[in-house]
């Protein structure tokens, strides 16, 4: 089986655990050179060592997406290591504490959006002027289905993540006529940290969360990063400003 990405260059934030470690897995899985970028050093190295040891290639290096002059120094940094950038997964995130809307601490709320949102906007506008550059790339922004429906208790996580559906929608347009394709990937609740943090590792909790899903039980990181992959390869070529829903029927049900 040929591999989706061969010689290609993918970046993916928020890469030291989760959702964006196992898009950094499945992207050296297709054959890319993968650049992994988060504040958390030993989580970062180590998805890098995971990379290495099967057989991939990949460098680490330290950014924090809410600050532009570190995340251009990422972009530039990845360029000249490898040449060029051809996917980026702008995957880091937070989910902040939970609380109702008037009881949202305004630090919190700066917290999250600065980070959620803010933070894929530094991200695509550096990915973006390297890919004007050389004609081509391909974005996913990871949202979630608190960017699609309303989520209690999660205000400014679900603010930034409608906020980062409509920030795809927008800079797909604009540069759909230049060989850029801007996409999003919406999953549900996965098994995880963010999900035992969320239900404080309860079991009786947890069962009511896997009940909201149709399909009767919550997504893995590698079924979020089947699509995150198909969506920057050429096989999705025709696809661009979607927002794409890994969620087990979760909007639907």
């Amino acid at each position: 089986m040929t591999a989706r990405l061969e010689d290609k260059v993918a970046l993916v934030t928020g890469a030291s655990s989760g959702i964006g470690r196992i898009c950094a897995l499945a992207f050296a899985r297709e054959r890319a050179k993968v650049v992994v970028a988060d504040i958390h050093v030993d989580g970062g190295e180590d998805t890098v060592q995971k990379i290495k040891a099967a057989g991939g290639q990949a460098i680490f290096l330290k950014t924090d997406v809410c600050k532009s002059t570190e995340v251009e120094a990422l972009l530039k940094e990845a360029v000249e290591i490898y040449g060029r950038l051809d996917c980026s997964c702008n995957n880091a995130g937070i989910e902040g504490n939970m609380a109702p809307t008037a009881d949202c601490r305004e630090s919190d709320w700066d917290r999250v959006i600065k980070t959620n949102l803010k933070g894929v906007w530094l991200c695509m506008k550096y990915e973006i002027l390297q890919m004007l550059h050389q004609g081509s790339g391909a974005i996913v922004n990871i949202s979630s289905v608190a960017g699609l429906i309303g989520v209690q208790n999660l205000p400014a996580y679900a603010a930034s993540k409608h906020g980062v559906i409509g920030l795809t929608k927008s800079a797909a347009l604009e540069y759909a006529k230049v060989g850029i394709r801007i996409n999003a990937v919406c999953p549900g609740f996965v098994e995880g940290s963010m999900l035992e943090r969320m239900t404080g590792g309860d079991p009786e909790v947890k069962s009511r969360f896997i009940a909201r899903y149709p399909m009767g039980r919550l997504g893995t990181p590698e079924e979020v990063a089947e699509a995150v992959v198909w969506l920057c390869s050429d096989t999705a070529s025709f696809v661009t400003g979607h927002a794409l829903t890994v969620d087990g029927g979760r909007v639907i049900g």
